[in-house]
């Protein structure tokens, strides 16, 4: 596949919402300790394996769709734009609230937007947001449209709790090792204004293009869905989520390895003149092989993992969104968005800040 490249795509503003319940993981250990005493494991093991202090939790009922509203409003405040100018509204989260509608068609109701507004959710682990950006952007490129909105709203709460318990009722090393995973996730709303620069402010965060490959045949190694819950409760459905981490990392880094290639050459870049990369907050262990893979030096990026989890499909634009507000990332810099996602999936993206 050829790269993507883009002439007239601004990324004119990002809106977020840290959700406000810190949960530490010495807390989610706690809560495991008939585990760790059964298996023989110290306490601390969640932390030191993933870099993860803290992660956020919403509060019990909490609405995707109302984190992902609250979000586009701040980048619509930011950016000045009317709600009324969105052409387009796609909801990238993994989190949603019914098969059907689409959760975007509230987000979309409840700011306004034109009624000749694209609105629509889009699926794909952890690159939900990042691969709606493409989708916004290629109709900007296209003429289509002169702006839309990418959003979407991520909660661990629910699926946290269900793991703890489920934990708790098969405390086996192998169980613990395929839901360790899991406990890493936190929850947070985003949203991103793309426009074509004719409604522009500042005309700045130019997206510049892109490369995506993708390893299907590694589908099976990291999941999150439902299955049936057993005799115990016949015709039942509860959550269930598994991950290979090690399987994971070894051919997640071979995928980032030729995507960053792809990358680098499909915008005319070299490595060095990058000047700063956000990646998908997976954690320390993953953070670190993938730079590392790709020759890239550690004080380049910038993480937010330690404390707010990996939360999905809001972990890399909200930290981007966190970097530029403390300074880290400036006018002009060279910005790589370093994304995965469970299928295998990668998508690189170039902005010249």
């Amino acid at each position: 596949m050829a790269s993507m490249k883009y002439q007239n795509v601004y990324m004119e503003a990002i809106g977020y919402e840290v959700a406000p319940v810190v949960v530490s993981s010495a807390e989610l250990e706690e809560r495991l300790a008939p585990v760790y005493e059964r298996l023989h494991l110290n306490v601390g093991q969640l932390e030191a394996l993933t870099g993860i202090v803290e992660r956020r939790w919403w509060e019990e009922g909490h609405r995707v769709s109302d984190g992902a509203i609250a979000a586009a409003g701040k980048a619509l405040e930011a950016a000045g734009l009317p709600a009324g100018k969105v052409e387009a509204v796609v909801y990238g989260g993994v989190c949603r609230e019914e098969y059907e509608p689409a959760t975007a068609c509230r987000v979309a109701a409840e700011l306004g937007v034109s009624p000749s507004a694209v609105v629509h959710d889009l699926s794909n682990a952890c690159l939900g947001v990042i691969d709606g950006m493409i989708d916004v952007a290629n109709r900007i490129e296209l003429g289509q449209i002169r702006a839309g909105l990418v959003v979407a709203c991520e909660t661990a709460r629910e699926i946290n709790e269900a793991m703890i318990a489920r934990m708790n009722q098969n405390p086996t090393m192998d169980f613990f090792k395929h839901a360790l995973a899991t406990l890493t996730g936190g929850s947070g709303a985003v949203a991103v204004l793309l426009t074509d620069g004719s409604l522009s402010r500042q005309r700045r965060r130019r997206l510049l293009g892109g490369a995506m490959r993708s390893a299907p045949q590694f589908n099976r190694l990291c999941r999150w869905g439902v299955e049936d819950a057993g005799p115990a409760a016949p015709g039942l459905l509860r959550a269930f989520t598994s991950t290979d981490s090690a399987a994971v990392l070894t051919h997640g880094v071979e995928l980032g390895v030729k995507t960053w290639q792809a990358f680098l050459g499909g915008l005319g870049w070299i490595r060095e003149r990058v000047d700063r990369v956000i990646c998908h907050q997976v954690g320390g262990s993953h953070r670190d092989a993938i730079l590392r893979s790709i020759g890239v030096p550690v004080e380049k990026d910038f993480s937010t993992f330690a404390y707010l989890g990996n939360m999905g499909t809001v972990a890399l634009p909200m930290t981007a969104a966190i970097a530029e507000d403390r300074g880290v990332l400036k006018p002009g810099d060279r910005t790589a968005f370093l994304g995965i996602g469970s299928g295998l999936n990668c998508l690189m993206l170039g902005l010249e800040w």
